[in-house]
């Protein structure tokens, strides 16, 4: 026994050894245990492969109990390292029968699977170690082939033969063959989602290997990193967003969530097409514009201009003239023909009483025209000094402004000028020609 104290205390110093270094696959770590084999016929003459190697009841020396252990662990691509430790009673020595004889062996071990992740996993072994048989010990160099069948990740039948060469001629060059339970363990999967850390693309939090183990909290296959409606179930073509009126506008995005509508309007209808949702549209079925709040503009005066562009929006106008009406030759004749029978006390700017008919046909024109800008002009005749006429006409041009003013039409719209007897229409030669240049004129500022 004071042999198998020196496998154990290998052992532990492989496992030892091995614990520093990182784990880079799943469960990296396997133990296997079982029985094991010896065959030494012929001694040290391998071509015994072809006829004698599986010749168990001739040959095989057999120790009835769990007669080796051994630990390795996975350094990655397939590889793995380990050391191993047998024990064993020798009755058949090839042909020959001895006394049973002590077997101890310890042997470190470099193994190579060819598959990953599969139930049937093959695999090549060599290695080198120390055996005693007996009192007698020497080195070997180990070579051999084996499977691992897996009943689960963790559980499987380790099934391997190997040929062990020993390098001192007094050494027992022998096969081995060993049949075992083979364990798997030390993955992490630190949240517990049967998926190993180092696949774990959300190792901190539980979720599904579709997504590498991150989580779909909503359900609708689409992974929480990804999804921006994490919390609710979504389309793909909406990165997981529901969209309940199906109009293309995730509901977190649709200021009308229960009505399809356009994504330029935030997902919101816009029956008229107007491009003014209907919710903030106070003529929704009419199309009109956003600062009119969806309103067409109205015309009045149905003289073609807009109301808010039209500075006499209850006047048909002209275009030309702002929605206003023009004033024609034919209305400045009427206003002037009204103007030159407005009468006022001789010498004098006051006007008569009996113009006030005359003077209301003059207001009515005026009003006719509210953007209209006149000129009321004062002409006298030729008789008495050039002076006084001057300031007759002045303030007789003046009267009838003020007049006209006293009664509503704007001031801005009226000027006053006076001419004196500098702008005759006819002669002062005579009574006739002296009354028509005794006038007042309303002319059209252009």
């Amino acid at each position: 026994m004071k042999h198998l104290s020196k496998l154990m205390a290998v052992a532990l110093l492989f496992v030892g050894f091995s614990s520093i270094q990182a784990q880079d696959e799943n469960n990296p770590w396997q133990v296997s245990f079982g029985v094991n084999a010896i065959d030494v016929y012929p001694t040290g003459d391998v071509s015994s492969f072809g006829n004698e190697l599986f010749n168990a009841n001739d040959h095989w020396n057999i120790l009835p109990s769990i007669s080796y252990i051994g630990v390795s662990k996975s350094v990655g691509d397939g590889f793995a390292v380990g050391v191993r430790g047998s024990l064993n009673k020798i009755s058949k020595l090839g042909d020959t029968r001895v006394d049973d004889l002590s077997h101890y062996a310890v042997d470190g071990t470099i193994k190579y699977s060819f598959l990953k992740n599969k139930k049937v996993d093959p695999f090549l072994e060599v290695g080198g170690g120390y055996t005693w048989v007996d009192e007698i010990g020497a080195g070997t160099v180990n070579a051999g082939v084996g499977v691992n069948l897996w009943f689960s990740e963790n559980v499987g039948l380790t099934l391997q033969t190997g040929y062990k060469h020993a390098f001192e001629d007094y050494g027992v060059k022998h096969w081995q063959h060993l049949a075992g339970i083979a364990v798997k363990f030390g993955g992490t999967d630190t949240d517990s989602d049967g998926i190993y850390d180092k696949d774990d693309a959300c190792p901190e939090v539980a979720g599904l290997e579709a997504f590498n183990g991150c989580p779909d909290a909503d359900g609708d296959g689409i992974e929480d990193s990804k999804d921006n409606c994490p919390n609710e179930a979504g389309s793909k073509e909406m990165n997981g967003c529901p969209d309940a009126d199906g109009d293309g506008v995730a509901d977190k995005d649709d200021a009308c969530p229960n009505e399809a509508g356009l994504a330029a309007l935030a997902g919101c209808p816009d029956a008229d097409g107007d491009g003014v949702a209907d919710k903030e549209d106070e003529c929704p079925n009419e199309a009109g514009p956003a600062e009119n709040k969806g309103c067409p503009w109205a015309d009045k005066d149905g003289d073609s201009v807009l109301d808010k562009d039209d500075q006499c929006p209850d006047v048909a106008g002209t275009v030309a003239n702002n929605g206003c009406p023009e004033v024609t030759v034919e209305v400045q004749k009427q206003l002037n023909d009204y103007a030159k029978t407005i009468l006022f006390d001789s010498g004098k700017s006051s006007i008569k009483a009996e113009s006030t008919g005359v003077m209301v046909d003059i207001i009515r024109i005026l009003g006719e025209y509210p953007t209209a800008k006149f000129s009321v002009e004062g002409h006298t005749d030729s008789q008495g000094p050039a002076a006084s006429n001057q300031k007759l006409s002045e303030s007789r041009a003046n009267a009838v402004r003020d007049f006209l003013i006293g009664e509503g039409i704007g001031a801005d719209r009226l000027t006053a000028a006076g001419f004196g007897e500098d702008q005759p229409i006819t002669t002062n030669k005579t009574r006739a020609g002296r009354k028509e240049n005794r006038r007042v004129e309303i002319n059209l500022i252009k």
